[in-house]
C-alpha cells in the first residue's frame, strides 16, 4: 500500500509545470522505480505526484541540424541501450544504462528520472559527465541550461526546483564526435545491483592514434555526487598512447580529487582502490576502442 495524497497525469509540460506550482509538496514521476521506492519506504509519504510519463515530446532520442543528440528525459533505458542514433554514436552510454537493475526496471526506468534522483550511484551519471551533457529545465519562471557537472549539489540534491521539469539531455556533438570510452561498473553481484563504485572514461585519439589529444574521468560513488577529474584528465591529455606510465599517473591523480566513505556496501580503504584499478582498466578500453595499440 502506497501512501499518496493525490496522482495526477499531466497532458504536456505546461500542465505539468502548473500542477506542480499549484501544489508545492508535490513531486515529479515518470518510470516511478525510485519515487515510488521513497514513498514506500515513508521518505515521501503523503505527497501528490505529477505524472509526465505519457508526454509525446519527453521521450526519444533526436539528432539536431547541428549534430547535436538530444535525449528526452523519459525514455527509459532499454529504449536507449536499443535506439540506433545511441548505438552508432553514445554506445557507451546505452551500455551503462543496460547495467541498471534488471529488464524490468530497464523497461520502467527513465534517464531523466536516474539523473534528477540525485544519486551518485546512477549509472547514467558519470558517463553523462564526461559527454559534458547540458540538461534544460522548464519552470513557471521559464527554460534554463544547467551543465550536469553543475546539477548535483550533494547527496541525492541537485539544483531542480519542485516546480521544474527536466525537459531534455543534450550532448553536442564535439563532445561524442571523434571519441571512445568506456564505463566499468564495480558490484557484488553482476545484476540487479547498486554500484559500489562506476567509473566512466572517455579519450579523443590524435588522427594516427599515438597520441591522447583529449581525455575525461568521471566517477560515481566515489563522492557524494557524481564527479569529474580534472585534475587526472591534465595528467595525461596530449601523453603518447605506447607510454606505460599514464595508466598510474591517470589514476594516482584521480585519488587527489575523490572524497568515497565507508558504507555497509564497502569500505572507503576500498572504494580508494577501486577507484585507482578501475581508472586504470577504463582507460586502457578506451584507448583500444579508440584505435590505439596498447600492451595486452
Amino acid at each position: 500500500m502506497f501512501d499518496i495524497k493525490s496522482f495526477y497525469e499531466a497532458s504536456s509540460v505546461e500542465d505539468a509545470i502548473r500542477a506542480l506550482r499549484e501544489d508545492p509538496d508535490s513531486l515529479v514521476i515518470s518510470g516511478g522505480t525510485d519515487v515510488l521506492i521513497r514513498v514506500r519506504e515513508g521518505r515521501d509519504a503523503g505527497k501528490g505526484l505529477v505524472s509526465i510519463h505519457n508526454i509525446p515530446e519527453l521521450k526519444g532520442v533526436t539528432m539536431k541540424e547541428n549534430g547535436d543528440l538530444v535525449i528526452g528525459p523519459a525514455t527509459s533505458f532499454s529504449h536507449i541501450t536499443n535506439d540506433a542514433l545511441i548505438k552508432k554514436h553514445l554506445n557507451m552510454l546505452g551500455e551503462a544504462v543496460d547495467q541498471v537493475g534488471g529488464p524490468q526496471v530497464r523497461n520502467t526506468a527513465t534517464i531523466g528520472g536516474n539523473v534528477c534522483n540525485g544519486a551518485t550511484s546512477a549509472d547514467s551519471a558519470s558517463t553523462l559527465c564526461t559527454l559534458n551533457a547540458v540538461l534544460t529545465l522548464e519552470g513557471p519562471d521559464g527554460s534554463r541550461e544547467v551543465p550536469i557537472t553543475e546539477f548535483y549539489t550533494g547527496p541525492g540534491r541537485t539544483v531542480r526546483k519542485q516546480n521544474e521539469i527536466c525537459t531534455a539531455i543534450t550532448i553536442r556533438k564535439e563532445d561524442y564526435e571523434g571519441w571512445e570510452g568506456h564505463y566499468i561498473k564495480y558490484g557484488k553481484r553482476n545484476a540487479m545491483e547498486i554500484a559500489t563504485l562506476g567509473c566512466a572514461v572517455r579519450v579523443k585519439l590524435s588522427a594516427d592514434r599515438k597520441k591522447i589529444e583529449d581525455v575525461r574521468l568521471a566517477y560515481g560513488v566515489a563522492a557524494p555526487t557524481p564527479v569529474r577529474c580534472l585534475e587526472a584528465e591534465k595528467a595525461i591529455k596530449g601523453c603518447l598512447v605506447s607510454d606505460s606510465s599514464i595508466y598510474g599517473r591517470f589514476a594516482e591523480a584521480a585519488l587527489t580529487e575523490v572524497n568515497p566513505r565507508t558504507s555497509w556496501r564497502a569500505s572507503k580503504e576500498f572504494r580508494l582502490q577501486l577507484i585507482k584499478e578501475l581508472a586504470k582498466r577504463a582507460l586502457k578500453e578506451s584507448i583500444r576502442l579508440a584505435g590505439g595499440e596498447i600492451d595486452a
